[in-house]
């Protein structure tokens, strides 16, 4: 038995106050946006109920989600339900845009998981899942479609229990009729209910048939939740009758307290189900009270929220989403964070692309801050007094590293500053971005989550910021070193009136170890190149390092200086550093100069049956498997060690997750600089070279 969390008689448990925060999250294309337009629907907010398919929801209203029918960013939509104030925010369900989620979740009370009965996705759930436990946020299950279901709920159940460390509790089982759901029964308060599109269920009699199934469900239900209630086993061992308040009560601190998660059943584009799961929300759901607490926010001080996403919006400028936390803020307060100060510049609240001006904004509340130049997101702000040291040097959640890249042009080149800009707006909204100028290279990279991720935010610059690029593959960043150690010597002499140049070095320059970079001595005698000189004739050797014989920065070379010559009027340190770069660049072209690209060691974790897949994916991209094995903590998944070479990396994440159902995904990093000969070798100078001369 687990630990008990009640001893004895119970108290009914009281329902949380104030404004609430919950998340809709789960797998890609299993309802989140249409479960939200059904409650928008049900709670009178929106006169009925939009179709994602026909693009007339509240939620994914921008552009980009409209074209490609899929959510790219959170939608928030706060509204009142019998008498309580909520704010939902659906959460993109593609793994490329779930960083979305990673500043939201830590400040939500509860979380409705909407999952499918589908085993294709259970990789997709266990991801969703253990972000929910590793932050010990309370979360229900709707499992969705249960119109169009094929299986049997407790089938479904033991399907979906192995994604879940968690126990699932069943709340609720369908009425069949002529195989289709029709209706369900409620195993907590023993009603069974008729669903009506888009009206609530119908509440009737249980139906005769169903009644033994009903109890066996029950009592597993009643069985699951007595693991953690002693009193509440004793009376199932005496075949007592426990009170339905006692059942609600467990009911309520068991998924408080992450003991279990409820499963109900529904069907989100008939708007089916919904009552029932807003009544568990209102009633067990969890306030702002466990959300402090789970965040170590002290109850007492100045007004106090967290910025959970960052909006640019053309009228409106910036609005900074916020959960208030703690106290009050109101319009033209100044709002502190560890950035700087500002004055809070109107507050609003959003429903999908819609702004509603508010008043005040009070703790649980979730508003928008207008203007707040300083504040990013993931930062605690406070109202008009400076907080605690560590709420206001919190930071926002560590960003997922790169997996996908671009090199982007600009058609118009005078749009090259226009790009820098609106680039840095969208980087602050979506801080998974990352764009780099590469000097070395002479091109702009953008990398982030995926192909479509990229995508999107490049169809933002171009609808929002009116900036068109070109994009194409990165280039890779080869190296070059030489093979054979070889004897040179360079010499600079000019005269042209007055004092001349003159300098006269021998170099003896051999390669070194990979990775050893490169090292300068000197073993000269008898002041045949005086001291002074010895930096400008070191300085001149990485000189010619940076563009070697086959066009490419040289690594891994050891310059030596032995001998050489000066002149007592016309040497000088520019004479040492020219002779010398003369030197080493007639050395390198000797001394059998190899090619070098950059190899990576990258870190795939898929699910389990999909190993012999990803294998095959690296194979063909030139790597070497140096390792695998289950990964640690994830019944169900393995990781695969491996080598791949930089210039392979490209859509190696589309094809990972292609071979997963989307789950799949990989960390890498450099390891080493590895050789490359023949015809591969010979194409990638020629395509270097061509570009270096405009072709």
């Amino acid at each position: 038995m687990g630990q008990a969390i009640s001893q004895g008689a119970q108290s009914h448990e009281t329902r949380a106050q104030g404004p609430r925060l919950i998340a809709l999250a789960g797998p890609f294309q299993c309802g989140k946006t249409t479960l939200l337009e059904a409650i928008l629907a049900h709670a009178g907010v929106i006169p009925r109920q939009g179709a994602v398919a026909a693009g007339t929801n509240v939620g994914d209203a921008s552009a980009e989600a409209r074209a490609h029918r899929m959510s790219v960013e959170p939608n928030v939509a706060t509204l009142d339900y019998m008498g309580d104030r909520y704010t939902f925010i659906d959460l993109p369900g593609s793994v490329e845009f779930a960083h979305e989620a990673r500043n939201i979740l830590p400040v939500v009370d509860a979380v409705i998981v909407v999952c499918e009965a589908d085993a294709r996705k259970l990789p997709a759930l266990q991801l969703v899942l253990r972000q929910l436990e590793e932050l010990r946020l309370p979360h229900f299950i709707f499992l969705n479609k249960i119109d169009a279901a094929t299986i049997d709920v407790r089938d479904a159940l033991g399907l979906l229990q192995p994604a879940s460390h968690t126990p699932l509790l069943l709340r609720q089982i369908p009425i069949w009729s002529n195989g289709v759901a029709v209706g369900f029964i409620d195993l907590a308060l023993e009603r069974a209910y008729v669903y009506r599109e888009h009206a609530p269920s119908e509440v009737v009699d249980i139906p005769q048939g169903d009644t033994t199934t009903e109890k066996e469900a029950r009592y597993s239900m009643l069985e699951r939740l007595a693991d953690y209630d002693d009193a509440l086993m004793e009376e199932l061992i005496s075949d007592i009758e426990p009170p339905r308040d006692q059942v609600f009560d467990d009911l309520t601190k068991e998924l408080r307290a992450g003991l279990v998660v409820p499963l109900f059943i529904g069907s989100a584009e008939k708007g089916a189900g919904v009552t029932r799961l807003l009544k568990a929300l209102r009633h067990e759901a969890p306030g702002i009270e466990a959300a402090r607490a789970r965040l170590g926010v002290d109850e007492s001080g100045p007004a106090l929220a967290r910025v959970i996403r960052t909006i640019h919006t053309p009228h409106s400028g910036k609005l900074s989403l916020a959960r208030v936390l703690r106290g009050v803020f109101a319009d033209g307060e100044t709002a502190i964070s560890r950035h700087g100060e500002d004055r809070i510049s109107g507050l609003s609240r959003l429903l999908g692309a819609s702004i509603v001006k508010a008043t005040e904004a009070k703790a649980g509340d979730v508003v928008a801050f207008g203007r707040l130049d300083h504040a990013q997101t993931g930062d605690n702000i406070v109202a008009n007094a400076k907080a605690a040291a560590a709420e206001l040097a919190h930071k926002g959640a560590a960003v997922p590293d790169p997996v996908h890249a671009l090199a982007l042009t600009v058609k118009d080149r005078k749009d090259e500053m226009r790009l820098a800009a609106a680039m840095a707006k969208l980087v602050e909204e979506d801080p998974s971005l990352v764009f780099v100028h590469d000097q070395e290279l002479s091109q702009i990279k953008l990398f982030g989550q995926g192909e479509m991720h990229l995508r999107v935010a490049l169809e933002r610059l171009a609808s929002r910021f009116n900036v068109a690029v070109e994009q194409s593959k990165p280039t890779v960043a080869y190296r070059e070193t030489i093979r054979h150690k070889v004897t040179v010597r360079g010499r600079h002499k000019k005269q042209s009136g007055g004092h001349g140049q003159f300098g006269d070095v021998v170099l003896e320059i051999a390669p070194r170890s990979r990775g050893e970079g490169f090292a300068f001595s000197e073993r000269v005698h008898g002041g045949a190149v005086p001291k002074q000189y010895f930096s400008s004739v070191e300085a001149g050797c990485q000189d010619a390092l940076a563009h070697g014989p086959l066009g490419f920065p040289v690594v891994d070379v050891e310059a030596v200086l032995t001998d050489g010559s000066y002149h007592t009027v016309d040497s000088s340190d520019m004479a040492f550093r020219t002779a010398a770069r003369i030197g080493m660049s007639e050395a390198l072209e000797k001394a059998e100069p190899i090619l070098l690209e950059p190899v990576l060691a990258v870190d795939i974790f898929v699910p389990s049956d999909a190993m012999s897949r990803a294998t095959g994916i690296v194979s063909a991209r030139r790597g070497q498997i140096m390792g695998f094995g289950p990964r640690d903590g994830w019944e169900g998944w393995d990781r695969l060690e491996t080598l791949i070479p930089e210039a392979e990396m490209d859509n190696l994440i589309v094809e990972l997750r292609s071979a997963t159902a989307g789950a799949g995904f990989y960390q890498a990093r450099f390891d080493h600089l590895a050789e490359v000969v023949g015809k591969q070798a010979r194409e990638i100078v020629t395509a270097h070279s061509a570009r270096a001369n405009g072709g």
